[in-house]
Parts: structure tokens; C-alpha cells; sequence
């Protein structure tokens, strides 16, 4: 089975301890055989990708890890076979002598995950810290990880979560078979706040009912305290919304997520006669 990182987007505060702890662990060191030292600059064999969403005042930020996916079928190995290698824990390397001037190599994968080193005229990537691996530690982004974002172990080990979790790009999951595991990656989100303009006050309590139009799902959800509503990690998809409340006319309006995440605004409910 081999090993693997499982990376839980919802657990991430986007402190970039993993980023820099890349940095401080390859910059100005020499890990040969699995790599030279990466440059102080222009590098992040680890990175984490700040997404805004929404409209103000709805508004979330997600925070993504970026890295080597260290697939079992890797694009990098199909164009450089003699200068890359999948080692028997499952880890890709980019061998520093063997790759030497193969600058082919950066644009050989689809994850943007390999790097020019100008200076030393080779390609370079994570190497899933492999020279402390082999000296039974986690990879450096993994032990500092304050909140359990990033894990690395046996593949066995995460079969629950590996189960339900995602590839970073789908599409190419079946083909490249990645071994870097994603939960919880952000999707869409529908908000919005419920009003009574006339009395100028919120709507607590109104329940508000959303439908996939493009799959037929229904989702339901009730205003807060603030008047505001919130579906979470919905579809991209159209969306038919039912807002209804005691002593009010329901009112029906029609929202879009294929696009962005949709904050809806002030919805107003007028008083039933």
C-alpha cells in the first residue's frame, strides 16, 4: 500500500507553518540522494493556496495545501523515467544528478508542483521529507501542523478517510491515482439574511429551503439570531430558494452557485394580510 498524506481542508487556519517549515528543512540543505538544497526564493515545494469567497458581508476564506501528489501513475515519471522514480513507501523523487537540465520536467506536471532551480540547472519538488522518513520521523510540514491539517502514515491506516476523500484535480485522479488524500475541500456556499423592512428588523426562525434545480436535491436551513441563513458545501449548481416564515408570505427566488459562492442579500418577507 505504501504511504500517504491526508490533508483536511476544514481543519486549516492558514497559518503556513507547513510552508515555511518546508523552507527552513531544504533551504541551504544538502538531502542527497533525494535533493539538493532548495533555493531561498521562488520555491514552495509546499504551499497553501488563500481562496476569498462570497460577497461582503457573507464572505469565507479557504485555505488549500499544495504539494507533490506523489501518484502512483506520475506524469513526471512517464516523461523522465530514467531521472524519476516511485520509491517502495510509495514517495516520488526526482533524482538531483539524473534530472540534471531536464527543465521538461516543470511543465510534465499538472499539479504545478515541480520547480526550475536556476542555479543548479535541475528540477525539484517535495520529496515528502524522505531523509527523515527513512530516519522513522513525519515529514517536516506534518509535525509542525498545530491543528492535525496535515497527517502522514501507512495507507492502511486512513482507509476510513481515504474512503470518503477527494483528489486535488479530479479529473486526473483515475489516471495519475495520487497518493495525497483531500477532505473536506471547499465547494460552494448560498447565504443571505432575512428582513422585515417595514419594521426594520431581522427574521429569526424563518425556515428557508433551498432546491438543486439542476438534481433535484432539497436542502433546509432556519435564520439565526441575526437573520442570517447558510448552506455549506453546496453544489455548483441553480438554485430555486423558499423563504417562509409564521405570520408572513413565503416568497420564492431563484440564486446561482455555478459560478461563486452567493450571498443572496437581504431577502424582505411582507406581512400576510
Amino acid at each position: 500500500m505504501g504511504k500517504a498524506f491526508i490533508i483536511d481542508v476544514a481543519k486549516c487556519s492558514g497559518c503556513r507553518n507547513c510552508q515555511i517549515a518546508c523552507k527552513d528543512e531544504h533551504v541551504d540543505n544538502d538531502w542527497s540522494p533525494w535533493a539538493k538544497p532548495q533555493p531561498d526564493t521562488g520555491q514552495f515545494w509546499t504551499r497553501v493556496d488563500e481562496q476569498v469567497r462570497g460577497q461582503v458581508p457573507k464572505v469565507r476564506i479557504s485555505y488549500t495545501v499544495h504539494m507533490c501528489q506523489h501518484c502512483e501513475n506520475a506524469p513526471c515519471m512517464a516523461a523522465a523515467p530514467e531521472a524519476v522514480y516511485r520509491r517502495d513507501d510509495g514517495l516520488v523523487i526526482v533524482d538531483p544528478e539524473k534530472a540534471a537540465d531536464k527543465r521538461e520536467l516543470v511543465e510534465a506536471c499538472p499539479y504545478g508542483a515541480i520547480f526550475w532551480n536556476e542555479e543548479l540547472a535541475i528540477p525539484q519538488k517535495c520529496t515528502g521529507c524522505a531523509h527523515l522518513v527513512d530516519a522513522g520521523e513525519v515529514p517536516h510540514c506534518v509535525d509542525v501542523c498545530p491543528h492535525g491539517a496535515l497527517r502522514f502514515g501507512e495507507e492502511e491506516e486512513f482507509a476510513e478517510e481515504i474512503a470518503v476523500a477527494e483528489a486535488l484535480l479530479p479529473e486526473r485522479a483515475a489516471t495519475d491515482k495520487p497518493h495525497v488524500y483531500y477532505l473536506n475541500l471547499p465547494k460552494r456556499f448560498l447565504a443571505g439574511m432575512v428582513v422585515d423592512l417595514e419594521a426594520d428588523e431581522v427574521i429569526i426562525g424563518a425556515k428557508v429551503t433551498a432546491e438543486n434545480l439542476d438534481s433535484g436535491e432539497v436542502l433546509a436551513s432556519e435564520t439565526d439570531e441575526f437573520g442570517d441563513f447558510w448552506f455549506h458545501q453546496v453544489a455548483a449548481a441553480n438554485w430555486r430558494v423558499y423563504v417562509e416564515a409564521e405570520g408572513y408570505l413565503t416568497r420564492m427566488l431563484e440564486a446561482s452557485t455555478v459560478d461563486e459562492d452567493r450571498n443572496m442579500g437581504p431577502i424582505e418577507l411582507f406581512a400576510a394580510e
